[in-house]
């Protein structure tokens, strides 16, 4: 039992001889979110869209070919706005 009182005032001796902590400030980098701000591609006015039924073979091509060539612009367009978020 003595031992025991021994021992617990030991422990207790090496506690109160302890220096208070000290403060450290540590920064910490972490990535965050932000709301993509790339400006807004407006859709154009297709070429195709102003087709008509009974419009010739001739004028049907050429308004689909001018479609594909609008359609690769504005494509590049939204891969432009899509890589200005990354």
């Amino acid at each position: 039992m003595r031992g025991l009182l021994i021992l617990g005032g030991l422990a207790l001796a090496g506690c109160a001889g302890q220096v208070e902590p000290q403060v450290q400030y540590l920064r910490v980098e972490v990535p965050v979110q932000v709301p993509c701000r790339a400006p807004e591609v407006a859709v154009p006015v297709w070429a195709a869209a102003g087709l008509h039924k009974n419009d010739s073979l001739e004028v049907k091509v050429r308004a689909l070919v001018a479609e594909r060539r609008q359609r690769m612009g504005y494509e590049k367009q939204l891969r432009v706005a899509v890589g200005s978020c990354r």
